[in-house]
């Protein structure tokens, strides 16, 4: 584990005297010194419940502009860093579990809300929150962090790292492109860097399905779909796990999905079969031309309704009408309208020279399975910044891409999953290859560019297998020898397939 051995000031870590006003929009309205007795934990917080805390830490609880709301947890024993933790989905909460588990560490960690709360109702419709969501408020936190840390420990932080996933990742995109000097190096999980065009996809097929009750698909059909397209594409990486490694290699016929004269269970009917093959295809505008690529292979749609962020984008964004009518939504003309209501929602920035000339670090993971935020829009902003910044081998200087085979959004699915991303339980003794985190450390501070990462599959607190996650173009293949469990047993090539993907445009 890397450490800094930082000696504190004397006539710091005074907790208390952090509460108050600290400039005309900063103010702390509560700064607990924390003492767990064995263990200390903030309970509920939806997807980002905490788990027990352990070590005493300095709580910190505040606002700014008085929207923005934070939270910062300085550890006693502090290895010099700070580390922000970023926030999925239409946010307004805090993001207590990777701030629970990296405490621990000796990290100071700090989170916010994005001005706003979950509980906040059409919170879209104010000028202020929607900007502070798209990129402000991260900015301010970390800038207020930095203030803080400075004054209880009586030093600056080393070092400033930002872990997220989601929209978390797409905040640590943001922080790239748009604040380079806030963190030294940042971890962008599922980014999905143009969001909005994801989200036109996803509300227009929902409309699809809603028009056509024949041929809307449950969640059962998606599985099936998924199911077969893996059992015929899964041997291609050279043994037969349940996973597609790369789903871009894999050739799979839908209509063998078609039900037969008296079939009824497992298979798909003919609307059924065609809404398949509408969704996956690429999404056409009014024109008929094609506004993005599709769906990878065997890659299913997100279960369940569509996600409520897709309505407020448009009734309470765009429209500021509560009672707007989904039926009049449009393709082309509302993806223009959300661009031009929140433009910094976008992601897709590739001008990072910035970041890369004071040596930022940063690397991306993306679940090649991910139902939600898809791979494809991930992969092609890759490829554009290697374009964009001269080319693959200077890109990889300063930002790598991790595809995680048979990973679904941030976390689940068949694949190996855990390997110290947003959300995933640091696993002890894996420090050296089975942690992004500490993978972007030793980058940032040692110049040691990450390879590969070592991901693990749970079951339980035990280890089912382990998997290499190859930098992009590599995927893993196995040897033709060995515990096809073990992450040993794999080597990393260039895919042609993906070396070629870069070279693609958009």
């Amino acid at each position: 584990m890397l450490s800094l051995g930082l000696a504190v000031a004397a006539g710091a870590l005074n907790c208390a005297a952090l509460a108050g006003p600290h400039s005309r929009t900063v103010v702390v309205q509560a700064a607990t010194t924390v003492r767990p007795s064995p263990s200390w934990r903030i309970e509920g917080n939806g997807p980002y419940r905490a788990e027990p805390v352990q070590v005493p830490f300095c709580r910190v609880q505040g606002t700014i502009e008085g929207n923005i709301g934070f939270e910062l947890w300085l550890p006693a024993d502090w290895n010099g860093r700070l580390l922000g933790a970023g926030v999925g989905g239409d946010a307004g909460v805090f993001n207590y579990r990777d701030m629970a588990f990296r405490l621990p560490e000796g990290f100071a960690t700090v989170t916010t809300d994005a001005g706003h709360k979950a509980t906040q109702k059409r919170w879209m419709a104010d000028a202020k929150a929607r900007v502070d969501y798209e990129h402000r408020a991260v900015h301010l936190t970390a800038q207020v962090a930095k203030s803080l840390i400075a004054r209880y420990y009586g030093k600056a932080a080393n070092r400033s790292y930002f872990l997220g996933c989601s929209g978390g990742g797409r905040q640590a995109l943001k922080e790239m492109q748009n604040y380079p000097a806030d963190y030294d190096g940042v971890i962008a999980g599922a980014p999905g860097p143009y969001m909005p065009l994801i989200s036109v996809r996803m509300m227009w097929f929902a409309l699809q399905q809603k028009h056509n009750p024949a041929g809307a698909l449950s969640d059962a059909d998606w599985s099936l779909y998924e199911r077969r397209a893996t059992a015929a594409c899964d041997r291609n990486d050279g043994v037969a796990d349940g996973v597609i490694e790369n789903p871009l290699v894999c050739r799979f016929d839908k209509a063998t999905l078609l039900c037969k004269p008296g079939q009824f269970a497992n298979c798909l009917p003919a609307p059924k079969l065609a809404m398949l093959n509408q969704i996956v295809s690429p999404m056409r505008d009014e024109q008929g031309r094609p506004m993005d690529k599709g769906l990878l292979p065997g890659v299913r749609t997100r279960p369940g309704p569509p996600s409520p962020l897709l309505r407020a984008m448009w009734a309470d964004a765009v429209y500021n009408d509560p009672n707007w009518n989904e039926e009049t939504f449009r393709r082309t003309a509302d993806l223009a309208a959300a661009n031009r209501i929140m433009p910094e929602l976008r992601a897709d920035k590739v001008a990072i020279a910035p970041f890369i000339r004071r040596g930022g670090k940063a690397i991306f993971y993306q679940g090649w399975a991910d139902p939600s935020v898809i791979a494809g829009p991930t992969i092609d902003y890759y490829a554009r910044l290697a374009r964009a910044n001269g080319g693959y081998d200077s890109i990889s200087r300063s930002v790598r891409l991790f595809m995680a085979p048979g990973m679904y959004h941030c976390g689940g699915g068949p694949g190996a999953d855990t390997f110290g991303g947003s959300g995933h339980t640091p696993l002890p003794g894996r420090k050296e290859d089975g942690d992004t985190l500490w993978s972007l450390i030793r980058w940032v501070e040692r110049n040691e560019a990450p390879e590969l990462l070592v991901a693990t599959k749970l079951e339980g607190s035990s280890v089912r297998f382990t998997r290499k996650l190859c930098a992009f173009p590599r995927v893993a293949v196995y040897r033709g020898s060995g515990d096809v469990t073990a992450a040993t047993s794999f080597y990393c090539r260039v895919d042609p397939q993906l070396a070629g993907r870069m070279q693609q445009s958009d």
